[in-house]
């Protein structure tokens, strides 16, 4: 085997040009694919992202019988909503953690009313992890101190037709199920580019909503924000070993929505992948078979010398196995290099102009391309090469050596 290992890499390069030609194409397929996959992860970790941080965090507590009556946003108290956030803090992924409480109302104005949600947040705490207070766009951001002030959004103001001094009317239900209205003044308005987002929600701090809700020093939820997404199974599970008796879901429990959209975009991420490797394995497919026809003589001499069909048929096949082996390298290494370039200083975007999805990316994407992803895409590529050798390796191992004597 050692021998045949030898000849196999002597053969890759005797003819040098032709290898170094297959090992380009294969490494600028890989290279392109690679930074396709950074793109891709660092608009997924920066959309999905922002979409985690405007439902509050990465993952989300309540207390007991809350996912049943979800849908009707009840204000279930937690028993002990402070202990619940020093418990969340005390875990290495996260990052932040904070108390609300998040119910259904209205808002309204000489322009008319307008069904939305109503959160009640601690503003300096969730400042540093949310989208609030870096897209302000009119006004000023909330403090903890705030009492009949509220922060809308931009497509909300604008149904309103309100500016920041107005004055608005919010409605919502308490405890008890009674009606609870109050006069507010506008403090701010946020704009994140997504008028749906914008006209369904308003802010007011945490004090202001325990007291319009009858909920003195308590809060409905504690929202977890956490380093980067694909923590949260290991930090729920930490979750639910400190706090029995409480509800914690990951973000994908409480939006299955987006988490669907998000596989759907992995699985076609992974089809366009496996299109731009399948384009190298034939390029490799017709460089072994141009070398089996070539070498058509020389594959008859070996045979007559007493070369197995078996040993000319792994002969052949390592030497597709070192070109791509040889592309996988080379590839791995620049694509990498290219995606830790964009992932310190980003590739600037305009689509937050374009499409109301799109707006969540922010002005840069930053390539998010794990080691995992890179090794499993050099190991594909390495697979597939292997493969695209297989049917001219079987040619070679079945020709006659008297017939190859004979080819011209």
């Amino acid at each position: 085997m050692g021998k045949l290992v030898r000849m196999a890499w002597r053969n890759v390069w005797r003819n040098w040009r032709r290898t170094i030609i297959a090992v380009i194409a294969i490494s600028l397929g890989l290279i392109l694919l690679l930074i396709f996959d950074g793109m891709m992860g660092g608009a997924e970790q920066a959309m999905y992202g922002n979409v985690v941080k405007l439902q509050g965090g990465n993952v989300q507590i309540h207390a007991p019988g809350y996912r049943e009556k979800a849908n009707r946003m009840p204000l279930l108290p937690l028993a002990d909503s402070e202990a619940v956030v020093r418990a969340a803090l005390a875990q290495p992924q996260v990052v932040g953690a904070s108390r609300r409480i998040n119910t259904g109302g209205m808002v309204s104005s000489h322009e008319g009313t307008f069904p939305v949600g109503i959160i009640g947040i601690e503003p300096e705490a969730e400042a540093p992890v949310g989208l609030l207070a870096e897209n302000i766009a009119e006004g000023r951001y909330l403090t903890a101190q705030d009492e009949d002030q509220l922060l809308i959004g931009q497509a909300l103001a604008s149904q309103l037709e309100v500016n920041v001094g107005d004055r608005v009317t919010l409605v919502g239900r308490a405890t008890h199920e009674q009606m609870r209205r109050r006069t507010m003044t506008v403090a701010g308005i946020y704009d994140l580019g997504i008028p749906d987002v914008e006209k369904g929600l308003v802010y007011v701090s945490l004090a202001e909503a325990q007291s319009l809700f009858d909920l003195r020093d308590q809060a409905t939820e504690v929202v977890v924000a956490l380093q980067s997404m694909g923590q949260e199974d290991s930090v729920v599970a930490a979750l639910l070993a400190e706090l029995p008796g409480y509800e914690v879901d990951p973000w994908y429990v409480t939006d299955p929505t987006t988490k669907q959209t998000m596989e759907m975009e992995k699985e076609i991420m992974s089809l366009f992948g496996l299109v731009i490797l399948l384009i190298a394995g034939v390029g490799i497919l017709n460089l072994l078979l141009m070398a089996v026809f070539e070498r058509t003589r020389e594959i008859g001499i070996m045979a007559a010398m007493g070369m197995k069909r078996w040993e000319t048929l792994v002969l052949f096949l390592m030497e597709g196995t070192y070109i791509g082996l040889l592309g996988a390298v080379v590839g791995c290494v620049v694509g990498g290099l290219v995606n830790l370039y964009f992932g310190q200083v980003g590739l600037p975007w305009a689509a937050a102009e374009y499409s109301e999805l799109t707006a969540l990316l922010g002005d840069r994407i930053y390539f998010d391309v794990g080691l995992s992803l890179l090794l499993n895409r050099g190991l594909t590529v390495i697979f597939i090469a292997a493969l695209a050798a297989l049917y001219p390796a079987w040619q070679a191992s079945r020709r006659e050596p008297a017939e190859a004597l004979h080819y011209v």
